[in-house]
């Protein structure tokens, strides 16, 4: 990875619940070969922390959100996606061509109109 960003990082879960936890085990893994330390990671047990999900209205778990740097992002789920996760976290864009973005961007676009069904 060419830029030198640094990346603020809040994993939301519900416990030590198997999703939970390979979500948790999955992000280690891509932010240690990935971000190489130029990274932050919260985790976050709404169980124990309720207000802190009702604060970044967060209605599932897990959920990873990207806070720095902008924009926020949001990724619902296990995080077993790979090519997803770093699509979200906005890894794979700056080495794309421009017709190659907007069709991430659209792919991107489809996939929060997913999240957001899911959880209505």
């Amino acid at each position: 990875m060419g830029s030198k960003k640094t990346y603020i990082l809040k994993l939301y879960v519900a416990g030590n619940t198997p999703n939970s936890m390979r979500a948790l085990k999955t992000l280690r893994e891509i932010l240690d070969l990935e971000f190489k330390g130029i990274y932050a990671l919260k985790v976050i047990d709404v169980l124990k922390n309720p207000q802190l999900a009702e604060e970044d209205k967060i209605l599932a778990t897990p959920t990873l959100s990207k806070i720095l740097p902008p924009p926020v992002r949001k990724i619902i789920g296990d995080l077993s996606d790979r090519e997803r996760v770093l699509i979200g976290l906005d890894l794979l864009f700056d080495e794309l061509s421009g017709l190659e973005k907007e069709e991430y961007s659209n792919h991107l676009k489809a996939l929060e109109e997913d999240n957001e069904s899911k959880i209505k």
